[in-house]
Order: C-alpha cells, then sequence, then structure tokens
C-alpha cells in the first residue's frame, strides 16, 4: 500500500511539473524551429542534462539549506538521503518556513496569471479579473501583510519567510519578464544559436523553480522529488519535439496548472500555521484540476470545425 501511494506522489509532481512547464516548452519549441538541426541536437542533449541533473537536482538541497541552515550543504544532502531521526526532525523543524515563503510565491504566481496574463478564459469570472489588473499589487500587497500579521503572531521568523516568498516572487518575475522581451529578438532570428541555447535554458532554470518550489507541498522527501520531477522534464523534453502542435491545442491547460498551484499554496500557508493537510491532498488536487482542464480542453477542439 506504502508503495502505491509514493508511485501517486511520484505521479503527481510529474504532471505538476509537466503542466506548469507548458508554457516553457512551447517556447521552446517556436526557438528551436529556427536553429540549425545540430544546434537542436545541442540543446535536447546538453539541455535535459542541464535543466534535469543540475536545475531540478539541486534546487530541492538549495531550499532546504536556505530554510535550514544549521545543517550546513553537506549536512542537508546526508539529512535527505538518511533516517537519522536527528536529521529528519531538524527539517520537519524548519519546514513551517519553507511552506510559508513557498505557499507565498505560489499564491502570487496565480494571482500574477489571474489579473495580469492573457489567457483563455476556462471559469466565469476569470475575464472580470482580467479587467482589474490595476488592482494586482494591491491585492497581493494587502495579502502579504496580513499573512505577516498571522505570522508575526506565531514566530518573527515566520513573517521574514513570508518575506523572502514575496521577494523571490517578484524577482522571477522580473527576469521573465525580460526573457519575453528576448524571445521577439529570438523569434526574428537576430541572435546566434549559442545564444538561442543559452537564454533557452536560462529560461527553463526560472520555469523549473515554480516546479520545485510547488514539489515541497507534495513530499519533502528530496528523493521522490528528484524522481518527480526529472521524469516530468523529461516527458516535456519529448513534448517540446514531438508533440507540441497537438498540445497547444488543448487551450486551457495552462488554467488547470494556474488553480492547482493555487491550492497548493493555500495547503502550504495552512500548513505552515499548523493545520494538518493530509499529503494525499496535493496529488488529488493536481489530478482534479488538470483533469478538469484537459477535459475542457477536448470538448472545445471537438467543436471546431474540421479543415
Amino acid at each position: 500500500m506504502e508503495i502505491l501511494f509514493l508511485i501517486f506522489i511520484v505521479l503527481g509532481l510529474s504532471l505538476f511539473e509537466v503542466i506548469t512547464s507548458v508554457d516553457n516548452a512551447i517556447i521552446n519549441a517556436e526557438v528551436l524551429s529556427g536553429m540549425s538541426k545540430k544546434a537542436q541536437g545541442w540543446f535536447l542533449l546538453w539541455g535535459i542534462l542541464f535543466a534535469v541533473f543540475i536545475v531540478r537536482g539541486l534546487l530541492p538541497f538549495l531550499i532546504i539549506w536556505l530554510s535550514n541552515p544549521s545543517l550546513g550543504p553537506l549536512g542537508v544532502i546526508f539529512a535527505s538521503f538518511s533516517k537519522d531521526p536527528r536529521a529528519i526532525h531538524a527539517i520537519e523543524q524548519s519546514s513551517p518556513l519553507l511552506l510559508l515563503s513557498g505557499g507565498v510565491f505560489l499564491i502570487f504566481l496565480f494571482f500574477n496569471w489571474l489579473f495580469l496574463e492573457p489567457k483563455h478564459f476556462g471559469l466565469r469570472g476569470e475575464g472580470f479579473f482580467q479587467r482589474q489588473g490595476a488592482w494586482f499589487f494591491a491585492i497581493v500587497s494587502i495579502l502579504l501583510m496580513v499573512i505577516v500579521w498571522f505570522a508575526l503572531l506565531k514566530n518573527p521568523m515566520l513573517a521574514f519567510a513570508a518575506v523572502v516568498g514575496s521577494t523571490a516572487f517578484f524577482i522571477i518575475h522580473g527576469f521573465r519578464g525580460f526573457a519575453e522581451q528576448q524571445e521577439k529578438r529570438l523569434m526574428k532570428g537576430s541572435m546566434s544559436d549559442v545564444s538561442k541555447i543559452a537564454y533557452l535554458e536560462v529560461l527553463d532554470s526560472t520555469f523549473s523553480i515554480d516546479g520545485v518550489i510547488g514539489a515541497f507541498a507534495f513530499t519533502f522527501s528530496v528523493p521522490l522529488i528528484l524522481l518527480g520531477n526529472g521524469l516530468g522534464a523529461l516527458v516535456l523534453r519529448k513534448l517540446t519535439v514531438s508533440n507540441i502542435e497537438r498540445i497547444k491545442k488543448y487551450k486551457y491547460l495552462k488554467n488547470g496548472a494556474m488553480y492547482s498551484i493555487l491550492f497548493l499554496g493555500i495547503a502550504m500557508l495552512l500548513d505552515a500555521f499548523g493545520f494538518e493537510v493530509p499529503p494525499y491532498v496535493s496529488p488529488i488536487v493536481t489530478f482534479a484540476s488538470v483533469g478538469y482542464f484537459f477535459q475542457k480542453s477536448r470538448t472545445e477542439i471537438g467543436k471546431e470545425p474540421i479543415s
């Protein structure tokens, strides 16, 4: 029974990694289409090694270390793969800090999509929020103020973790904004293939942060996170080169990704404040959100006239 649960967690992690990076896969495919075959091969080979084994491999350890610096870099690695009760206890003690910062990051990410990003409207009301984009910064600022207030009542470091989560969001969002500008240059072909590969790797790294942070809503087991996120990254690379045009037809997949991000962010906040959230909730919510919008996309495709 435990093995089935672990498989369920890994599949949930893989699905979450794929759907949160669908936009990245589409950008990759569009940029790769204007590159030489040799450059495409380099990206697909070294890109997989970098994205899966370096970025997604090191980020979970880095996040745990930042939330628990007393363990040290090597201590985090040993603690993640050992069953030492002291190491497990140390990680559990610091988990509220990680959960709160991650929860704030994910919720801000959702509101940024809801208020500011162009989208296909999958639910009633999304159009209304899209028209109120000017309120985004007011909403997240008030939300952060409320979270910090309640966090201060429990632990000043918990309040600091909330600020770290918001800071991480705005820093990464800034890099992505710059990357969107660079994408226009890439599509015009004004950059060399080497520069395009470097750009795609940087962009992939920023997208990987969403998946890694959200992974902690599923589990604190780094081996499971590495396995689930790594599998999802490999699937994403496969989609990039083979089925990206088909994936683009499922126009509501991004909606499913963002609503799962919202639910995972809320779960992380609740967990950080001491409300126990069962570990099976995160994968169930992810499968349910993605499943609903996947089916909605299929229904829309079925309504399209056959050319």
